[in-house]
């Protein structure tokens, strides 16, 4: 046999590397896949195919199928679309990145390597949009730091 000829048919190729040779057709690809899916048990099996999460999919960090469970608890009973338990997750993802790096700039500047409360306040209440969209008022995360104008310079205030 000679270089440039393949065999009828591929029984020890990987399926992969099968759709890659030249003058192999789909038969014989089938036939491989079918050897290739029963060399570990006697016969053949249907393969399954592999459980990938909605968070995965969509490339999200908050879990979508939770967020989707909880989303018709709190609806009792009335229906859900399945892009709006993605969307809402998205969201939060978004959100909670944006803070985190608001956050980490203020820790950096502190020269602190950890993200406290107090971080997280400062970041909120720095940003406009944030702190119009948070009002709650964040544990041990104090004040926000201010000084009058006219204490900067020197000027006492006006007495009435």
């Amino acid at each position: 046999m000679s270089t440039t000829e393949f065999p009828a048919t591929v029984e020890h190729a990987d399926p992969a590397t099968a759709y890659a040779s030249p003058g192999v057709g789909k038969v014989a690809v089938n036939k491989a896949k079918k050897v290739h899916r029963s060399q570990n048990s006697g016969g053949v099996q249907k393969q399954r195919a592999k459980m990938i999460s909605q968070s995965k999919r969509a490339k999200i960090n908050f879990p979508v199928g939770r967020i989707h469970r909880l989303l018709r608890e709190a609806l009792h009973g009335k229906r859900v679309g399945a892009c709006g338990a993605v969307y809402l997750a998205a969201v939060m993802d978004y959100l909670c990145a944006e803070i985190l790096e608001l956050a980490g700039n203020h820790a950096k500047k502190a020269n602190q390597k950890r993200i406290t409360p107090r971080h997280l306040m400062i970041a909120i209440r720095t940003d406009p949009e944030l702190d119009e969209f948070i009002k709650a008022t964040i544990a041990t995360g104090g004040v926000i730091p201010h000084t009058k104008k006219n204490q900067l310079s020197g000027e006492q205030p006006r007495k009435r």
